[in-house]
Formats: C-alpha cells, structure tokens, sequence
C-alpha cells in the first residue's frame, strides 16, 4: 500500500499534494516568531555583526577589515510540480538573503527531507536544479543532509562574503529615501490560485519564471548606489517587510499602491477571493501597523501575499533614484519605485 496522491506505479507525482502548504507561505507566524525570540539573550561578540539584536536576513560574522562571513539558511514544501523547478526556487530563495546582505554566495549545503515512495529520479532534478542555481550564484553546492519525512521539505544552508562596510541592513532607511521593489508581487496567489483550477498555465509559468530569478544582477547594480537599506520580500509579504524596514529603522514607510507591480494574473486572481495560507498570519504580525484606509481588496491582498524567492525591497537617497532606474533599465532589469520614507513611525499605504 502506498498514498494515492504519489501514484508510484503511473510515475505521476503531484509534489504540492505532499505540503500542508507551500513554498515562503509555510514560514512560521512572524508574530509569533517574535514571541518566540524575545525570550533569547542575544549572543555578544564584537565580530558578530549582524545576528538577533536585531535580526536581519542573514547573519553576518567579521573575520578581519576586509572579509565579512553571511551565513544563512532556508527551506519550505514544494510550491510547484515540477521537480526541477522547486529545486530552482527553494535554492534561489535561500541565495537571495545573502543578496539581500549585499554579498555574494560561495558556499552552500543542501537541507532535505522526502518520503522514501518517491522516485530516485525526481530528488536527482531537484538536486540538480539546485546546484546549477547555486553555480550561476557564483556557488558551489557541497554537500548536505537528508532526512526521511512524509512532507517533502528542500533548502540551503549558505555561506557567503561581504566587506564589513557593505553590509546591506534592514535597520537603515533614512527619511528622504525613495523605496524600490525589483520584482512584481503575487507569485503566493497565483501558487495557490493554479492548485485550485482558477489559474492557468501561462500564469503558473510567470510565476515561476519571476521565482527561479536570481536577486545576484539587481544587487550588482545596486552595489555602486551604497543603499541605505536592503531586504529581500518574501513570506511576510510586502507589507510585513515593509513594517520590518520601518520599525527596525525608526522611521514611517509610505507606500503608493497605484504603484505596485503585479505578475500577470495575481489581481484577477485576488478579485475572486483567492488568498494563501499565510495571508492571515501575514495580518496577525502587521496589520496594526499598516495603515490601508480605503485600500482596494485586491491591493490589500497583494501587499499581505507571502512571496517565494521575491524582490529586494530597497531604500536610498531620493536624489540616487533616477540614475538607479537608468541603470536597471539599460541592464534590462526590473525595478519599480514604489512608495518613500519619512519621518515618524509605522507604514501607510495610501
């Protein structure tokens, strides 16, 4: 006997079957999360420059003026089908904080857990997938563990580097900044849209193409622009990272939602009602702090959804942003100046 839902005898395995839930949606309730950490004494060394106080999207350790260590990991339950496409997106996600830290990875060990039913050849796609990702990184993938478990469960630990004074925190946002996003939101809506037949295979197929790209080009351009903050947008949603910049930074984060990008799809798919598991949870940590008087539903949603592998949020002098788009568009780059920042506390969305 063996579950229907991986049809062993046919070779049809439905991945997202396996999961509870998928992709950044699975990540733990960030309100309790932060529960969960006040309880921590923060660990005290003068080389450890990013770690719990406060925490960032990776943690970063000096080794002398020159080098700085990024040290990272992440892992969900498949998003997709596609053996080597969640492969492709689990690993670009757990790459992406190093990039959201302005540095680059170097290093990366595989986190796994699958059912022992399921074919050999589809865990060598999602490995293979993986490591072609980490090496386009500028990576290498060494190793890992894997572990036996009803629900599939793939990630990376990664390793990277950065000069100790190009460190890209959260903490950062000044008063005066513009706020740029460089990818289009919804990816958690359409995920969650197409498992129910509302959406099809064009908009499936964006999304993934949107989850497989790497942050790696957008942080080289932003390199030379010295951002005063950076994050990459991922389970918590634009808004819950939005609240995250603004809080840690002591400033207000006014966003213009006529702005927004949106994947093709996402909106007609918020219109009908269509909503992740992790949107609620995505309320619970940051509805008090977001202001949406008179917000459309749907604009509402996309700013709640939770992103798999999505863009870096980012704020530097307003002064910068022209020539930052200039650059974005002559490298045929995405990038949407999407709201500012400002004095005073907490994010409006206006």
């Amino acid at each position: 006997m063996h579950d229907d839902t991986l049809d062993i005898d046919t070779g049809r395995v439905r991945l997202t079957d396996l999961a509870s839930c998928g992709g950044c949606a699975a990540k733990y309730s960030a309100a309790r999360l932060e529960e969960l950490l006040a309880g921590f004494i923060p660990v005290e060394s003068e080389n450890l420059l990013v770690g719990l106080a406060p925490a960032d999207d990776a943690a970063v350790y000096k080794l002398d003026d020159e080098r700085a260590l990024i040290f990272t990991l992440d892992f969900f339950p498949p998003v997709v089908d596609d053996p080597g496409d969640y492969g492709a997106i689990a690993a670009t996600n757990a790459l992406n904080d190093v990039f959201a830290m302005g540095g680059s990875p170097i290093l990366a060990l595989s986190i796994a857990a699958f059912p022992e039913e399921l074919p050999v050849e589809m865990l060598a796609e999602i490995f293979a997938a993986a490591d072609a990702q980490v090496r386009a990184a500028g990576g290498l993938l060494a190793g890992g563990h894997t572990i036996r478990d009803a629900e599939p469960k793939y990630g990376l630990a990664v390793i990277g580097t950065v000069r100790p004074d190009g460190i890209w925190p959260k903490n950062g946002a000044r008063p005066g900044d513009s706020l740029f996003l460089t990818k289009p939101l919804g990816t958690g809506l359409i995920m969650t849209g197409y498992k129910r037949g509302e959406a099809g295979s064009q908009q499936l197929e964006r999304a993934v193409r949107w989850m497989r790209t790497l942050n790696k080009d957008a942080a080289d351009v932003l390199r030379s622009f010295a951002p005063n903050a950076v994050t990459d947008v991922t389970g918590f949603g634009l808004f819950g990272h939005a609240h995250e910049v603004a809080e840690r930074s002591g400033v207000r984060i006014r966003l213009e939602s006529e702005r927004f990008p949106a994947i093709d799809g996402a909106l007609d798919l918020a219109r009908k009602g269509i909503r992740t598991s992790g949107d609620p949870r995505n309320r619970d940590f940051a509805s008090r702090h977001v202001a949406t008087n008179g917000l459309p539903a749907t604009l509402d949603a996309l700013g709640y959804d939770p992103q798999t592998a999505g863009g870096l949020l980012v704020s530097l002098p307003a002064e910068k942003g022209f020539t930052l788009e200039a650059e974005f568009q002559a490298k045929r780059l995405f990038i949407r100046r999407i709201g500012r920042v400002e004095e005073g506390t907490g994010v409006i969305v206006e």
